[in-house]
């Protein structure tokens, strides 16, 4: 899957790329340049530019805190376009981000899918408390539908029976008592 943060902390010990600092911070890319010193008599001199780096203290809302980063201008420019340091770090490339910025992103989406999975343990279990209000509430309709159509044929019957006793002369109720002989 995604490497850990473990074995990326041994793999910047092992680095030796020709710009190192890159893959301590967030560069975006930005590396070393080079080129020459021409002044007036053409004599050319190498010389070297290096990124302009500067170290920045930036909000994670997944991880909870400020991140302490050495990144440079042209990294912060991005990370404002995305957002966030959170959308940032998910959303660039690996070759963009080096090792820093990996080990970042493997922490952000830890907290990300651990975020996840407890919401989505909280949502399952409101949606079984709803289930469980819900089968309360069509046990009272049903039994209130029972209760309905009892009193419905109580009230049938005794019409019958009063219908009976009017046709045939006695009362014909249930609850009069036999006569004895």
């Amino acid at each position: 899957m995604f490497p850990s943060v473990p074995v990326l902390a041994s793999a910047v010990a092992k680095i030796s790329t020709p710009f190192r600092r890159s893959q301590l911070g967030l560069f975006h890319g930005k590396l070393k340049q080079y080129g020459n010193n021409v002044p007036h008599s053409k004599h050319k001199t190498r010389r070297t530019w290096l990124p302009n780096v500067q170290s920045k203290r930036l909000k994670s809302d997944a991880l909870g805190h400020e991140v302490k980063v050495k990144l440079t201008t042209r990294a912060l420019k991005t990370i404002k376009k995305h957002g966030s340091i959170d959308n940032y770090l998910l959303q660039t490339k690996p070759e963009l981000l080096g090792l820093e910025g990996m080990r970042l992103r493997i922490l952000v989406r830890e907290k990300l899918d651990i975020k996840r999975a407890e919401d989505e343990a909280a949502a399952a279990a409101q949606a079984e408390e709803e289930a469980k209000i819900q089968l309360e509430q069509e046990e009272k309709e049903a039994k209130r539908r029972r209760k309905t159509v009892a009193g419905r044929a109580w009230k049938l019957r005794e019409a019958r029976q009063s219908i009976v006793g009017g046709i045939f002369g006695s009362s014909g109720s249930s609850t009069s008592q036999p006569t004895a002989s």
